[in-house]
């Protein structure tokens, strides 16, 4: 079957090959047919090391597809049935899962460490899924807790967004942050997934949304999905100024990953407000603040992973509030591709020309 391989950390570029398999099936597995795919940033940050994932590998971990077959002793699915990925299912046993903190269940982590294919030959090597997933493949096999049924008036391309960046930025507001009607709010860093955290926090009432990326298509694409304002990062401290007389805003969304913009975020949200974190970064990036303003400024730094809250709710929400017209998904995907132009799709979003890009499988 086709794949996109990284075969290397710091690789700029996939290969699109056909020789690879989908490898593991057996009890507790099913194997998926992918039908779409989005590009998540977060896939960006694996190629280039910024996230640790064993190399080679393929990316890929925001996915709906159809189950092609079930093994021994997995319940609810059957062959034919439409799904869309999780990449970090919740084994329901551990501290956090019994805590209600799914989010924070270390299992799906483990499966980054198993390889997901192979490729056969004269010298066969492993090759990893990343996430544990590598949705950028034909077929995948995963953990039947990674597969979670979607209703069939969803379509995949839908679903796919939903695995990941949606759940991710509308859980920052409405499970993490939990924005309060009539508040002011600020969202740094607006693609698929800042995007989404603008749509959170016009769900939750909020009077201003402030929408801030250094790209003008992106700004003008945050005013469709409900910001109230958008301005580039150096007018940011002006539109502090204007919209909560100099205090700052009650909430500031940090969705770019970096600890600089992190520090931006923290000066612009008043005392007392929320600071939160939604971008994933590197290891080595430190954010720092002194102890002073820690104490003195009572500002909550609240770091959101996955969306904050249990995932399978957070999935049904989102198709809720999508069936009812309260946020626009389709809406997110600006460009659509096929597998070999995966490359194309990759530039796309680091030049920030896309919000999301879906890959038809």
């Amino acid at each position: 079957m086709r794949a996109a391989i990284q075969h290397q950390t710091g690789q700029d570029k996939l290969e699109v090959v056909d020789d690879i398999e989908a490898v593991g099936f057996g009890p507790g597995k099913v194997r998926i047919r992918v039908r779409a795919t989005g590009l998540c940033h977060s896939d960006l940050s694996a190629m280039s090391g910024v996230l640790p994932q064993p190399a080679p590998f393929v990316p890929g971990h925001e996915g709906a597809g159809e189950v092609l077959e079930v093994g021994d002793g997995v319940d609810g699915l059957s062959a034919g049935d439409r799904v869309l990925m999780c990449w970090l299912p919740a084994c329901g046993t551990c501290p956090s899962c019994k805590r209600g903190q799914t989010h924070l269940c270390l299992a799906g982590f483990m499966n980054a460490g198993t390889p997901n294919f192979r490729r056969p030959g004269a010298d066969p090597s492993d090759v990893f899924g990343f996430a544990g997933t590598g949705t950028f493949a034909e077929e995948v096999v995963v953990a039947a807790n990674c597969a979670v049924p979607i209703p069939d008036d969803v379509p995949y391309e839908i679903a796919a967004l939903i695995g990941c960046g949606v759940t991710t930025g509308l859980g920052a507001a409405l499970n993490t942050a939990r924005v309060e009607p009539g508040s002011s709010v600020a969202v740094i860093g607006c693609g698929g997934v800042g995007i989404s955290a603008v749509q959170g926090a016009r769900v939750c009432g909020a009077a201003s949304i402030v929408a801030v990326d250094p790209v003008e298509t992106r700004r003008e694409a945050a005013l469709r999905f409900g910001a109230t304002e958008a301005v580039a990062p150096e007018a940011l401290a002006d539109a502090a100024q204007r919209i909560t007389a100099g205090e700052g805003f009650d909430y500031v969304f940090e969705v770019v990953g970096k600890s600089a913009t992190a520090r931006t975020a923290y000066e612009a949200t008043r005392r007392g407000g929320t600071l939160c974190v939604v971008g994933a970064g590197a290891m080595d990036d430190h954010f720092q603040v002194n102890m002073f303003e820690l104490f003195f400024d009572e500002k909550r730094i609240l770091p959101s992973l996955y969306g904050g809250g249990d995932v399978l709710r957070s999935y049904e929400r989102a198709i809720a509030l999508w069936r009812a017209g309260r946020i626009d998904l389709a809406g997110l995907i600006t460009h659509r591709v096929r597998l070999a132009e995966i490359n194309e799709a990759l530039e796309q979003m680091r030049t920030g020309a896309a919000l999301r890009t879906c890959i038809e499988m």
